[in-house]
């Protein structure tokens, strides 16, 4: 049951009272009350991080394990001819080159037990990409609008989430943000009890009490990367900036920055009236900058740190730290989405890239008309502590609001500024380039949803099927519905149950849901043998999944082989330059979810230029999915009409 919790959509919240008593602090001039109440979102009981050292380490599988499971995923790709030769290629592979690598993998994961064998890997393959970070690796989530219209104004929301947020990093800064914990069993391990006795247990025991209740705690050491941090682009390896120390925020609109400490010198939370009357300081300024640096970040990772060294060069460094070290970024946009889902989407995922910084670990972005969101850099992190921050702030700022339209801002602690740089001509043509070159790729995206009230996830369940598998199997259903074949496809799954853990790949596209969409579009089966079918994929699917959240999987275990042997300086694996192997990892359709209450949408760009980027949710009231592709391969909207179908054809199978 474990690997339930691992799907991000599964991700349990819950709400921390917060203890109602002061304690004193001294300043340099007498005795301050600090209300401990304001300062902190959360007063956990449990340390933030108790459960780290006891975590279990994510398991390096089995060669063989990972042979079968690989051949697996090829099988429905492949004719019969390719399958037998990637059969003797994968097969001479484990018994030669695999077993070396696998020795030397194990023993430098024996040296390590601070970390998991794919952490640095895969921080290290993040960082030395040179694609542009927009669309190719930034992600979003947008949140649902508050209930009462009169608190999305856009400076009401924006003071509110900044707030929230502060409190929220206040509370993992001081250790007493509730730890990420899946509870199997919530009526009996979401309890006082449960952490009243997993507090009182030294920390290397604290995962095996834990466990005796049946909750699995997560993964919390990504939390740190949300706050203070920046991607820097560097000449082949970007680097990740850190500095917990700096106190402000830096906020953007209209193309400008602009900074101000949110933090006093006791580090102590500015009142929500200060708050507010700096954000609303900024507001009033309509000034638009006629050299909007943001767009910068847009471009290919090289060209941009070429282009960063020469803006150091003449006179912008400390403008630039100020940027990177800011505890997050705050984007007020001066658009208004006007409950248009294609302009909400293609304003989260891409922007015209002038009032961004698509390099912070994290960007809350704020439209005029008070739609609310994230973008987020990917290096740093995943879904679990993004989705986390996301649903503990909007639940405070939907709840419990410091601000509401009838407050007026506050006029006194005003220390906003605005950051000027100092361009040359050099640098003024480097945004005029990037700025014509981000339009002509944001251009040359098409992007499309849909919103299925057909089916839901309740129902999904009522018809004993796995919601997940549902998802995934319209989107074979789909795809094969338009081009008549099978390609590699990629989900999303956590592995945040294991020290360190990442993600591993789920390969959704199965012999068994082939065989159901051969069969769903030959015409030629009963709706009672395509139920039949339907279930066999759910089983499978679900199998699938724990085996990729338990840190079963074939796809991290195969590309860590790989940097073994480029460490080693060891001759390449004929595998990996295979034509099956590269198949299966062109990745045409990928996909990933993110579910919670607070969340409206979510989505990020195609990974392959003729591939599909699909972010979906099973929602309580109806199936959605936000799909991204480009328009010289493939056409979003041709496949949520396939998509529709496909639901429908489904719909009509389980509901007989």
């Amino acid at each position: 049951m474990l690997h339930k919790m691992l799907k991000l959509n599964h991700i349990s919240y819950r709400n921390v009272s917060v203890a109602k008593f002061k304690v004193r602090s001294f300043a340099s001039k007498g005795i301050i009350v600090k209300d401990l109440n304001y300062q902190y979102l959360q007063r956990s009981k449990v340390p933030t991080f108790h459960f780290q050292k006891s975590l279990p380490r994510l398991p390096i599988p089995e060669l063989d394990k990972t042979r079968k499971r690989y051949l697996n995923a090829l099988r429905p790709l492949l004719n019969d001819g390719q399958f037998n030769e990637a059969l003797e290629r994968t097969s001479n592979f484990v018994a030669n080159e695999g077993k070396q690598l696998q020795a030397k993998l194990i023993s430098k994961d024996k040296y390590n037990k601070h970390t998991s064998y794919i952490s640095d890997y895969w921080f290290d393959l993040y960082l030395r990409d040179r694609v542009a970070l927009p669309i190719n690796y930034n992600a979003f989530l947008v949140m649902q609008n508050d209930v009462r219209p009169e608190y999305n104004n856009q400076l009401v929301r924006a003071t509110n989430l900044l707030v929230s947020a502060v409190r929220f990093m206040l509370s993992l800064r001081e250790e007493i943000l509730e730890p990420e914990v899946y509870h199997l069993q919530p009526k009996k391990s979401n309890t006082q009890l449960f952490r009243t006795v997993t507090g009182l247990l030294p920390a290397s025991l604290s995962w095996y009490g834990a466990y005796l209740f049946k909750a699995f705690p997560l993964d919390m050491s990504q939390f740190t990367g949300l706050f203070n941090a920046t991607r820097i682009p560097m000449l082949n390896k970007d680097k990740i900036l850190r500095d917990p120390t700096c106190n402000h925020v830096v906020v953007q609109k209209n193309g400008n920055f602009y900074v101000f400490d949110v933090l006093d010198m006791d580090g102590n939370l500015l009142s929500p009236a200060e708050i507010h009357g700096n954000l609303a300081q900024i507001l009033n300024d309509n000034s638009k900058a006629d050299f909007p640096l943001g767009v910068l970040t847009t471009q290919n990772r090289d060209e941009w740190a070429n282009q960063r060294t020469h803006l150091e060069e003449t006179g912008n460094q400390e403008v630039l730290r100020k940027i990177d070290t800011a505890i997050f970024n705050l984007v007020l946009d001066d658009v208004c989405i006007d409950d248009n889902k294609h302009k909400l989407l293609a304003h989260y995922l891409h922007t015209d890239g002038c009032n961004s910084w698509f390099d912070k670990s994290l960007s809350l972005i704020v439209t005029k008309d008070g739609v609310s969101g994230i973008n987020f850099e990917h290096s740093w992190g995943d879904g679990v502590a993004v989705l986390r921050f996301f649903q503990d702030i909007y639940t405070e700022t939907t709840a419990k609001p410091f601000i509401g339209p009838e407050n007026t801002p506050s006029d006194k602690q005003i220390t906003v500024k605005k950051l000027e740089f100092n361009l040359d001509d050099k640098s003024k043509s480097f945004v005029e380039k990037a700025r014509k070159d981000y339009s002509d790729w944001c251009n040359s995206l098409s992007i499309d949803y849909i919103l299925y009230e057909g089916l839901t996830k309740e129902a999904c369940k009522k018809f004993k099927v796995s919601p997940d598998c549902i998802m995934q199997l319209s989107f074979q259903a789909a795809y094969h519905l338009l081009h008549g074949n099978y390609v590699g496809t990629y989900e999303s799954c956590s592995t945040s149950a294991f020290k360190h853990g990442r993600t591993e790949t789920m390969r959704p596209c199965t012999e068994k849901t082939k065989l159901f969409c051969d069969n769903l579009h030959s015409n030629k089966s009963t709706k009672q043998e395509l139920r039949s079918i339907m279930r066999e994929c759910s089983t499978y699917h679900s199998e699938l999944v724990k085996q990729a959240a338990m840190g079963q999987g074939f796809d991290r275990h195969l590309f860590a082989l790989r940097k073994i042997a480029e460490e080693n300086d060891l001759p390449r694996p004929e595998l990996y330059d295979s034509y099956e192997y590269k198949f299966l990892n062109k990745s045409i359709l990928s996909t990933s979810t993110l579910s919670a209450p607070s969340v409206l949408a979510g989505g990020f760009g195609p990974v392959a230029r003729e591939g599909f980027g699909i972010g979906y949710s099973a929602f309580p009231d109806k199936l959605g999915a936000a799909v991204s592709a480009y328009k010289a391969h493939n056409n979003s909207s041709q496949f949520v009409e396939a998509l529709n179908k496909s639901f429908v054809d489904i719909t009509k199978i389980l509901s007989e």
